[in-house]
């Protein structure tokens, strides 16, 4: 079976997604991706090599990395979990947190980044297995 057939998240999709964007990256890409396109872009390349080993879809690994850099680069996850809590709230609870800020003040830091850094995750891979099974 290919990877991605039938829309399966496979073991080694998950592994290439942790091999590219925890071993392979750099402290360097992991905090300046965030401020300039270059550590982004190299971040994005090289998250995107492995994935080599399971495709040779030019198309699957353009998109891999090239959505990677978008999501990395402007921190898109915590615009995701902050549209989640404005779209669920309980009718009539005001939002007590700015525009792109992922949890209210209250909330423990510590919580806060695991849980951008779990939806972070969860499109990234979600991503990937769309564009290896369909591209």
């Amino acid at each position: 079976m290919a990877a991605g057939e039938d829309g399966v998240i496979t073991a080694d999709q998950l592994f290439l997604h942790a091999l590219g964007d925890y071993v392979i990256q750099s402290h360097w890409m992991a905090t300046e991706k965030t401020r300039r396109w270059w550590p982004a872009l190299v971040h994005a390349i090289t998250y995107a090599l492995p994935f080599t080993l399971i495709t040779t879809s030019p198309w699957a690994l353009l998109v891999i990395a090239g959505t990677h850099a978008l999501i990395d680069r402007y921190r898109l996850a915590r615009w995701v979990v902050w549209a989640r809590n404005v779209l669920l709230r309980p009718p009539g609870q005001e939002l007590d947190q700015a525009p792109g800020q992922a949890f209210p003040d209250d909330c423990p830091p510590y919580l806060g980044v695991w849980l951008v850094i779990i939806a972070d995750n969860v499109l990234h891979v979600a991503i990937n297995a769309a564009a290896l099974r369909w591209l």
